[in-house]
């Protein structure tokens, strides 16, 4: 589980070099990924068995994937979840000033 946990943060790492590790807009490239999968997106995550990380996606954009790509699950990993309030907005530390997030067991 540890080796697992150290890829993980490896992955997210090169994720968050790569842009921000925070998007809370609508139309993000991870969205497009999750929610509208290309048909090649599709067949690379069956015939391969390749899981895609989700890094900094909202509880809220997480527990919508559950519902509407359930046949996918076991290609998805998330890291990195931003909790929300009621009202769907990230929930945000008052001493740091960035959204908080759950935590991964990482």
């Amino acid at each position: 589980m540890n080796d697992i946990c150290t890829m993980t943060q490896m992955l997210a790492l090169a994720v968050f070099l790569a842009g921000p590790a925070t998007t809370l807009a609508g139309d993000s490239w991870q969205e497009k990924m999750l929610y509208h999968p290309t048909p090649a997106q599709l067949e690379v995550e069956q015939s391969r068995d390749r899981v895609m990380i989700y890094h900094g996606l909202t509880d809220t954009q997480v527990a919508q994937a559950m519902d509407q790509q359930f046949g996918r699950i076991e290609h998805m990993m998330f890291t990195g979840t931003v909790k929300t309030d009621g009202e769907g907005e990230a929930v945000v530390d008052p001493e740091t000033g960035k959204p908080e997030v759950e935590d991964d067991g990482c």
